[in-house]
């Protein structure tokens, strides 16, 4: 089965940040230790927010939020969900000590996603 554009944008997102010298993991096997720079795919944000396509840590704090798009699209059509990804990862950014990065504290995916 042929992947979709976003798949294929990821593919290419995830070759780039290696190539640049990121940690890229899978949010169930966050390892924020892991190096000086981690990009962790389909990070949860707080309630509400949804998911970040990578979170990005330097030093094991958040530094930014990566959103994968297909080729073409264009930066004006995402720059209304930059607010949204930013404002919403303060609490679960808190409590990755505490538990897995992705996870929500009831263990379930959020009615919205």
């Amino acid at each position: 089965m042929p992947l979709t554009p976003e798949q294929q944008a990821r593919q290419r997102i995830d070759a780039a940040l290696a190539e640049a010298g990121w940690i890229v993991q899978n949010r169930d096997q966050t390892n924020l230790a892991a190096g000086p720079g981690v990009a962790v795919r389909e990070f949860r944000m707080a309630l509400g927010h949804g998911f970040a396509d990578y979170m990005l840590f330097v030093g094991g704090e958040p530094a930014g939020v990566l959103e994968a798009k297909p080729v073409g699209y264009t930066l004006p059509s995402v720059e209304l969900q930059v607010p949204s990804s930013w404002s919403g990862f303060s609490p679960n950014v808190a409590a990755i000590g505490e538990r897995g990065a992705g996870e929500d504290e009831g263990g379930g995916e959020d009615a919205e996603e």
